[in-house]
């Protein structure tokens, strides 16, 4: 009976003696390469190296050495078919059983700073990848081993049955697969950056699982939570928890949510969320008072929602918020006395984010649909009041259109229709998702109630006739911001004239769906 080969060759060295070792117990001779055959061999595990088996030496700076019909006659050789094993033993191939290799390390080397397109290529591995493939695809007689923690599995029953179990060879043979789909996505997505293609004719994404999650929106649906292989520093899926029970399928989206709406401020900010929207945004000279806008604004929402706040959790406001029952907090840090108020409650999720990278460059928005998926780059296009168009008689005052300013930063993250009214420095009232626009500019001034007299309103799209803007007028609204852009603009013209309310275009609609 032929001996059984193993062909061991890999970048991450982690556990591969112990696993040599278990290999050469079992009766089983190593074929190995370059750095890997070192390692074992300054460990005293005999091996036989590919230039031996190929008859043929390794060139071109290694980039040629497993590419050989002795190599890949051994891997997709069928032992059940005559004419296969014919063919080995006229060009003298000998089987190979076992494959264990891990790919260079092209994720690792296009994530360091200043990486040159050169040093990205040369770390595309492709004799790997087709060693793997060979031997996945030929899994019915052997073992493809990608990940060192299936090392111990394949060891074990090696030990018990003197052979791996088709079950366990099957499905090491789907994770090398996923395993080189997910390599060859990246690859993809780093060249189709370089060259700049917009709207390539495939679109070829990898993500790696973050963790199980207990399950989704509700308690039949399951769910997981995978990370962007390339992970971006400035998200829910970078922030590190320090306290508090797992996060939920929803407390994820509501997450995301607050710190896209973070990221646009500057000052002292402090977010509140509840189902996917804002139900408080303050902002102020110190965060304490950014945080005292925000709860104000709305303290009846704020229960079990979740805050964001871009500066440090200081005593004071951990001491507030003890108070309330609350999902999540995210901040930079939270100081000792402030993390030790709000650790005490069980449940309550503590996180940080670095906000530092809050301005990094942002990948596109993905959304799945049914047969589908939706890509469109996110909405941060750069805006500035001295661009707007006051349409108006009457100019907007300087307050005003400070408060303009904020509300319209607040607007374009509510679900459309989506109104804001606020101050200069508090959300003061939000109406989000109605099937009509003055369903929600209503909701948004019943909750402002007394506070409306002097607060502006802001519109994420266009009114589509008069009658949302005479209701503001009758309420007391001063000031309005809306793209503009109706065949009836006329029409809301006129009305914010007749209330003397300044209104200003800014031909930027801020839909979010």
């Amino acid at each position: 009976m032929t001996k059984k080969r193993a062909l061991i060759s890999v970048s991450d060295k982690t556990g591969v003696v112990t696993f040599a070792k278990g290999l050469v117990e079992q009766g089983i001779e190593i074929i190995s390469t370059g750095g890997t055959k070192a390692v074992l061999e300054e460990a005293g595990i005999p091996t036989v190296s590919i230039e031996e088996v190929t008859g043929f030496p390794e060139m071109m700076d290694g980039r040629v050495k497993t590419l050989h019909p002795k190599i890949h006659g051994g891997l997709l050789g069928r032992r059940d078919l005559s004419a296969h094993i014919k063919a080995m033993e006229s060009h003298g191939i000998q089987p190979i059983d076992f494959v264990c290799v891990n790919l260079y390390p092209f994720k690792e080397t296009i994530l360091k700073d200043g990486v040159t397109a050169a040093e990205a290529i040369e770390n595309i591995d492709i004799g790997g990848p087709s060693m793997l493939r060979s031997a996945a695809k030929n899994h019915a007689f052997v073992t493809a081993v990608v990940d060192p923690k299936d090392y111990e599995r394949v060891l074990v029953e090696l030990r018990e049955a003197g052979e791996t179990t088709f079950v366990t060879r099957q499905q090491l043979a789907a994770k090398v697969f996923r395993h080189t789909a997910a390599y060859d996505a990246l690859i993809a997505e780093y060249l189709t950056d370089l060259v700049d293609e917009k709207e390539p004719e495939s679109l070829t994404l990898t993500y790696d699982l973050k963790q199980t999650l207990r399950y989704g929106e509700n308690s039949h649906q399951q769910a997981a939570f995978y990370q962007d292989a390339l992970p971006v520093s400035f998200s829910i899926a970078s922030a590190k928890q320090l306290h508090g029970k797992e996060l939920s399928y929803n407390n994820i989206k509501d997450a995301d949510a607050a710190i896209r709406i973070s990221r646009e401020f500057e000052q002292p900010a402090v977010v509140a969320v509840k189902h996917m929207n804002p139900c408080g945004i303050g902002i102020g000279e110190t965060i304490d008072e950014a945080y005292h806008y925000a709860y104000t604004a709305d303290p009846v929402s704020i229960f079990g929602g979740i805050i964001v706040l871009n500066r440090e959790v200081n005593a004071q406001i951990a001491e507030k918020m003890h108070k309330l029952f609350l999902e999540i907090i995210i901040a930079p840090s939270f100081s000792k006395e402030g993390f030790e108020i709000l650790s005490s409650k069980k449940n309550l999720r503590l996180m940080t984010l670095d906000f530092s990278n809050k301005n990094q460059a942002i990948k596109d928005e993905k959304v799945s649909v049914l047969g589908g998926l939706l890509i469109q780059n996110q909405d941060l296009v750069e805006e500035a009041a001295e661009n707007w168009q006051v349409v108006t008689k009457r100019q907007p005052t300087v307050d005003e259109l400070t408060a303009l300013e904020f509300a319209w930063k607040a607007v374009k993250h509510v679900k459309s229709n989506g109104i804001v009214v606020a101050n200069s420095h508090r959300t003061l009232g939000i109406g989000a998702g109605q099937m009509n626009r003055v369903g929600s500019v209503q909701i948004a001034i019943d909750q402002a109630g007394t506070m409306i007299n002097d607060a502006v309103l802001a519109s994420d799209a266009f009114f589509p006739m008069g009658d949302s803007v005479e209701y503001a007028g009758k309420c007391g609204v001063k000031a309005i911001v809306q793209p503009g852009g109706s065949i009836k603009d006329q029409e809301s013209i006129e009305m914010a004239d007749k209330y003397d309310i300044a209104m200003v275009f800014t031909e930027i609609r801020h839909f979010r769906h």
